[in-house]
């Protein structure tokens, strides 16, 4: 069950992450049953204890609205807050419209503040984060009161060291890291995208990728997700839960 959103200063927080699930209108997508790895997934993560659930992008293959609701038709039994943003995959209008929401947002727990960003390119696989995303992030850290801060967009901000096509992820990550560098709260940054579990160090700031919840790029063959501790001394743990 979900914990309120505020909680005493030496209380531990977590969320989960999944990312990439790539819900459509058809069985098969790139191969696999994206719906039915996702209800496994979901599946396993009612076993766990969460504050809230973060969905990094590509919920949807094609973004349609039938393939919106089915994807809500599998979180149903989630009872934490859900918080979504797109993915290169996504229809933006049809997934703040399905989930009733802005897709530009932030949302707290704990000392810990979680931003999000739209990193999303018209018609490119590939992201980019513009004057006014690099904006709401610099003006919103400088308004927070929390702590500690977490950053999540869809594109990958450093090279994934794998067979992964670093030209697919974000093109001006140094546009971001000059923002982030510039608040020390900031602890770390999350994306999904390369169907990919990997964990980085960039100046002290973690860098966490999540594997998709229908099947990854480059091994394993598993589906997963990644569950986040956060700790009140601005400590940042991760854990990918593989099925």
């Amino acid at each position: 069950m979900a914990l309120p959103t505020h909680y005493p200063f030496f209380m531990n927080t977590s969320f989960i992450q999944i990312s990439d699930c790539h819900i459509d209108d058809k069985i098969l997508v790139m191969g696999v049953d994206s719906t039915a790895n996702l209800t496994r997934v979901v599946g396993d993560i009612k076993n766990q204890e969460f504050d809230a659930l973060l969905i990094s992008g590509d919920l949807t293959h094609n973004g349609t609205p039938s393939s919106y609701k089915k994807l809500q038709k599998s979180l149903a039994f989630i009872q934490s807050d859900i918080h979504v943003m797109p993915g290169n995959h996504d229809d933006k209008d049809n997934l703040s419209e399905t989930f009733s929401t802005k897709l530009q947002k932030t949302f707290q727990l704990g000392d810990w503040q979680i931003i999000t960003l739209d990193s999303v390119q018209i018609n490119k696989v590939s992201g980019h984060l513009g004057k006014d995303q690099l904006h709401f992030l610099d003006d919103t850290i400088s308004h927070s009161n929390a702590k500690h801060i977490v950053v999540c967009l869809h594109h990958p901000v450093v090279s994934m060291e794998s067979d992964w096509n670093d030209e697919l992820s974000l093109e001006n990550p140094e546009d971001l890291f000059e923002v982030i560098e510039q608040h020390s709260q900031v602890k770390a940054i999350l994306w999904g995208h390369a169907h990919q579990s990997e964990t980085f160090e960039r100046k002290n700031v973690k860098l966490f990728s999540c594997p998709s919840t229908a099947l990854q790029f480059n091994g394993p063959d598993n589906i997963g997700y990644n569950h986040y501790t956060l700790h009140s001394n601005g400590k940042i743990e991760c854990k990918t839960h593989w099925l």
